[in-house]
């Protein structure tokens, strides 16, 4: 059970009935309840237009935390008192009496707590929503406590770099930068947490964590689902803005920063922008030659026959959207200067995993004879983050036997080897981190615009330029041929980690 106690706290949700409360909010809350994370007085309003009762909401939120909860179907007991925290009001975000009920209802907890409760207001909607529910938030004078009221925006924050812009300046005219939270679900997980353990609290790697030492990084995220239900948002945006734009390049740094001067959340976001500001920009030659999109044609995942893109739901039949993507980015800093990060993400690929994989430079002279060497390979530390949670850290050695044989092997923190206790998800962290007050885990708006920024020149040059090939590789490949040839050109090939024969 926790220690750490975060004060009273309200949570309401505008999406109450979506689908993010439904898979991933109420499921995060309630296992938070469970692991004694959340304070004792506390209060889960959702709203939506869709008239409903609070029992009706309360047994609706049962039913997908029965579904989507990691820690199983809810136990009476336990359920019977989380519930009693639930409530529902009915609400049209366009509406000003709206907000003088959320007004009353926090007053009435404040009144019932004898205390002034942290109140955070997440938008789980729709982008375009944003503007309106902020501003009539602040209309209402709900936010004016700057210590007590925050509001968590989810992505995508923007559909390119002047309304990113746009929104960062809306924010900042409403709240202070202290209570806005952009989540990134990506920074909650779990590994992606351990980089910055694993590189700053072990002396070992700092020294070789540098131009020196590593010849390139590689850092993918692959799915074989297609674009399923959102074919409407996901051909309006397409896997640079739905995935690199935000998730991959703040892998990137993680990998690439400074060592902070601290833990604190400000400190650590400071080198997070100063390395997007590092990197080396895109002319229109640039992009030709560093960057690849892709679209999935039709074929078999698994036995089953597939659509191609441009069949898919809610997706124009002549579609120009990239549904993958690779691009090769360059931090120009004393620390990286010349060392390639390659980055790739699709969907419809042979395998669903996340993983970073740091190449380290071959060894200067090889003492070791001709038939010992024949699986040589260089150095690498693999972080996986999904669907398996692993540090590895590949070596050679001598094979048993009296001849002298090396092979690679990989030495291995496992989470499920080593931790008996189930790791939370994502969202758990973040919303924990947010009742906090932390915003560590969380982008702050120039690094949204700094990230923006730096994708804006491929975006544009793809949008002026219509693919003549797509659909250009099929479902269950590896992408486009042109993927490979973009890090084959450099003498590298793509990494992919052998999941023990399972590709889910």
């Amino acid at each position: 059970m926790s220690t750490i106690k975060s004060d009273p706290t309200i949570f309401i949700i505008f999406g109450g009935t979506g689908d993010l409360n439904s898979r991933k909010l109420a499921p995060a809350l309630y296992n938070l309840f469970l692991d004694g994370w959340l304070p004792q007085q506390f209060s889960i309003i959702g709203t939506g237009r869709t008239k409903l009762t609070d029992e009706q909401f309360r047994a609706n939120l049962l039913e997908d935390i029965n579904n989507f909860s990691r820690s199983g179907k809810a136990v009476k007991a336990k359920w019977d008192e989380f519930e009693k925290n639930i409530y529902y009001q009915v609400s049209d975000a366009k509406d000003a009496e709206t907000y003088k009920e959320f007004g009353k209802r926090v007053e009435a907890h404040n009144a019932e707590w004898k205390t002034r409760a942290n109140v955070i207001y997440y938008l789980a909607v729709s982008p375009s929503f944003f503007p309106i529910i902020t501003s009539n938030l602040a209309k209402a004078k709900l936010t004016t406590d700057v210590e007590r009221t925050r509001i968590v925006i989810e992505k995508p924050f923007g559909h390119d770099l002047e309304s990113a812009k746009e929104l960062n300046k809306l924010l900042a005219g409403l709240f202070n930068e202290k209570q806005i939270y952009h989540i990134d679900h990506y920074l909650g997980k779990e590994t992606v947490q351990n980089i910055m353990a694993f590189r700053f609290a072990n002396s070992i790697l700092e020294p070789i964590w540098n131009r020196n030492y590593i010849e390139h990084v590689q850092i993918s995220v692959t799915e074989q689902l297609g674009v399923e239900d959102r074919g409407d948002y996901y051909d309006g945006a397409g896997a640079m803005r739905d995935m690199i734009q935000n998730h991959l390049l703040q892998l990137l740094c993680l990998v690439a920063m400074e060592t902070p001067v601290n833990f604190n959340a400000d400190e650590i976001r400071n080198r997070k922008v100063d390395v997007l500001h590092a990197m080396r920009r895109f002319s229109p030659e640039d992009v030709r030659m560093s960057a690849v999109r892709g679209q999935y044609a039709k074929g078999w995942m698994e036995g089953k026959e597939v659509p191609g893109y441009r069949e898919e739901p809610k997706v124009d039949p002549n579609s120009n959207t990239e549904t993958f993507a690779a691009i090769k980015f360059f931090v120009d800093n004393w620390r990286w200067q010349g060392v390639p990060f390659y980055v790739r993400t699709g969907k419809r690929l042979h395998q669903s995993s996340s993983v970073i994989s740091i190449q380290f430079k071959d060894v200067p002279h090889k003492v070791f004879p001709t038939e010992a060497t024949e699986s040589w390979q260089q150095n690498r530390l693999i972080i996986s983050i999904q669907p398996e949670m692993s540090i590895r850290l590949q070596v050679q050695a001598k094979r048993p036997g009296l001849d002298m044989i090396l092979n690679t092997v990989d030495m291995v923190f496992d989470y499920k080897g080593t931790y008996t206790n189930q790791a939370p998800e994502a969202y758990e962290t973040l919303l924990l981190d947010t009742m906090l007050g932390d915003q560590t885990l969380f982008m702050r708006g120039d690094q949204i615009e700094a990230a923006w920024e730096l994708i804006m020149p491929v975006l544009s040059t793809w949008t002026n330029k219509k693919s003549l090939n797509f659909p250009n590789y099929s479902a269950d490949s590896w992408g486009p041929e042109s993927a490979e040839a973009l890090i084959a050109r450099d003498g590298f090939n793509w990494f992919s980690l052998p999941l023990n024969g399972n590709k889910k």
